[in-house]
Formats: structure tokens, sequence, C-alpha cells
């Protein structure tokens, strides 16, 4: 079995992401303090943290923080859902799921373990790599029909997409998961970024719902402004797939922090007010990036994103967007994150717009373009 490389944009953010004075990059939204979360509780909420034991929890999730969960999506029972880490649910999913020898179809550019835990599995991995074209992300459905084969297993999709901001329409999705129907393919849903649409109707369907053999993959840490918890989950009706996930996590977590499952149930029940308040910061930023790109036209090229908390433009100025990154940092504190973390070299990098502090990033970039 191949050995698991390094998670470069994991390695990247190791390095820089307590040491860098400005970050540009970060995909998550200005994160809630505790007070913050626990000013929203209601009065059930407050009595569980009030008189919380931090004893185990059910290795499933809290029985009331899945019957949350499930109100997310359309057809969903709270037994449906397995809680568990983000990172930690694609990993389960896909060692679950895969055997060596198996195909992989993966969105292009994507977050390095849609790819690489099937890689290390010993699977083959087909790229399916969005277009850029007149300053806006496309989908490319010929090369994606060409791309299923007979040992195709898994179609791993992530919308609003990470990091491009892609959001395909409802009839772009349909037509994904009708390609995966035919052949009996399971479709894996990073979903991470829904609830982060800037339009109320322009929002997808989770694929758990839409597909009988889909599984959204969701969590805290984006839309929710709760990364510290570490709480995700894995939601799916397809059968059987609940039970091998719960067997494999026997080995993992086992379960959840006590403490952070009623903060997520609170963050949770309060969620209209944290996407209120995620959104407006990202509104502010669109338009604060808008400016910026405008400016400086001709060293870049702006892809506005069409939901999420993360944009993908390109660097049009000498070097690549690794060597751009590389002499921002050096020369003015900022950190940024080239495209070749995402396996996508050359000249598109990733900016954050979650964070209240991005304008003041961008400050630094521009001091160093005028340097």
């Amino acid at each position: 079995m191949p050995d698991i490389q390094p998670f470069l944009l994991e390695r990247y953010f190791a390095r820089y992401e307590f040491s860098a004075p400005f970050l540009l990059s970060p995909s998550d939204c200005e994160s809630l303090h505790l007070n913050e979360v626990l000013a929203l509780a209601d009065a059930e909420c407050a009595a569980l943290w009030e008189n919380l034991s931090l004893g185990y929890t059910e290795s499933s999730g809290h029985p009331l923080l899945r019957e949350e969960i499930s109100r997310l999506y359309a057809s969903l029972r709270p037994e449906d859902v397995l809680v568990m880490a983000p990172e930690e649910g694609i990993y389960i999913a896909m060692q679950t799921l895969l055997r060596p020898g198996d195909e992989v179809i993966a969105i292009q550019p994507a977050y390095q373990s849609l790819q690489e835990i099937a890689r290390s599995i010993g699977c083959a991995v087909i790229p399916w790599a969005l277009q850029p074209a007149d300053g806006a992300w496309r989908l490319d459905f010929d090369t994606l029909e060409r791309s299923f084969s007979p040992r195709t297993r898994l179609l791993v999709i992530n919308f609003p997409h990470n990091p491009t901001g892609l959001l395909p329409a409802l009839a772009e999705l349909d037509a994904i998961l009708e390609l995966a129907r035919r052949r009996g393919v399971h479709v894996f849903s990073d979903e991470m970024y829904r609830l982060l649409e800037y339009q109320p109707d322009g929002q997808l369907p989770a694929v758990c719902d839409r597909y009988e053999l889909g599984i959204s993959l969701s969590g805290m840490s984006k839309a929710l402004a709760l990364p510290g918890l570490r709480i995700g989950w894995l939601a799916t009706r397809a059968p059987g797939l609940l039970q091998s996930w719960q067997t494999f996590k026997d080995y993992t977590t086992i379960c959840s922090s006590a403490p952070s499952e009623i903060l997520a149930l609170i963050g949770l029940r309060a969620r209209r007010q944290i996407l209120e308040r995620s959104l407006a910061i990202i509104r502010a930023n669109l338009e604060t990036a808008g400016q910026f790109f405008a400016r400086h036209a001709g060293r870049f090229t702006w892809f506005a994103p069409r939901a999420g908390s993360v944009a993908f433009p390109r660097w049009d100025g000498p070097g690549t967007s690794d060597e751009l990154a590389s002499q921002v940092l050096e020369k003015e504190g900022v950190m940024i994150v080239p495209g070749s973390l995402f396996s996508y070299p050359g000249r598109h990098f990733r900016v954050g717009l979650g964070r209240r502090n991005f304008p003041t990033a961008l400050e630094r970039v521009e001091l160093f373009l005028e340097g």
C-alpha cells in the first residue's frame, strides 16, 4: 500500500498561521468567542452546559446534537448522522468505501485529503479539473463523463468549492448525480462551505438528500465560525454505511468532546444569527476585494466567487504564485496560500473572505506592490 504523503496545506498553516502577522488566505469565518456562544444558548442548552459532566460521550454523537443536525436536511433522520471531526469524516468514509485498485474521480483543485487518502489506500485518482475562463470557473461535463470506468467506486465533489468559490446550478448538480446514478457510484460531497451562499435561492440541496448513494460531509468550522470545536459529521441514506463508519470510528476518536458537543448544539440552534454574521463579513470583504483587484487589474485577474468564504484569483505579474507568496511573506509578513498547495501549481492563489482583518492583509499586499 502506498505511503500517505504530507498534507502540504496543513504543514504550511502549521508553519505560518500563528507566526505570520497577517493572513490573507484562511478559509474559515471569524471565530466566535466562548462568551458569545454561551450568550446564544437557549434554556435547555444553558442547563446542559451548567451541568455538563466531562465524561465519555455517546460514540455516535449526543442525541440532541444529531437531531439538530438532521434538521439541516430534508430527508434524513438523526440515525442517518454520525458525529466526528470533519477531517476524520473524510478519512473514515474513504477507508470504509474504498479498496486497492478502485478508481476515484475527484474534483480539482481540491483540499488534499479529498484525493490523498484514496491514493494512500491504493486507488487510482482521476482528477476532474475545473476550467478557468473569462474570470470565472466552469465545470467540464464531457471530461467527467469520460472519466468513469467499470472500476469507478467513488466520485468526490465539493460545493461551494474550496478554493475557487464555484457554485453550480441545481441542473448541473443533478447532471453530476445522474452520471453517478447510472453507474451505481457513491458520491462523497464535501459541504463544509454550504450555508454560505450569497443568495438564499442559490443554495443547493445536500447530496445526501438528492442522491440515494450520496454522502454529505459538513461541520461547524466554516459557515458556523466554530473551528476550534472540531465537530463535524457524515450524513447519508445509503444502506450499511453508518454501521461501517461507526465500527471504524471505534478505532479513531471513539467519541467527541463533551463541551464541544454542547457548544455545537448551541451554535446550530442559533445558526441564523451566526450565518448572518458570517455572510455580512464575507459581503464586506467581497466589495473590498473587488476594489483591490480592479485597482491592480494589470497584475491580477479576479475570479469572483459565487458562494463560500474563499476565492482563487490569478497573479499576472512576474513569477509564480509560490514566488509571490514567498516575497509578500518576507517583505510584508502576509501569509498567502499558493495554488500548488491544492495540486494546482502556477499563478492562482487562495484568498479568504471570512475574517474581519482581511482589508488589513490586503493593505499590506498593496504596500508590497508599491514597493
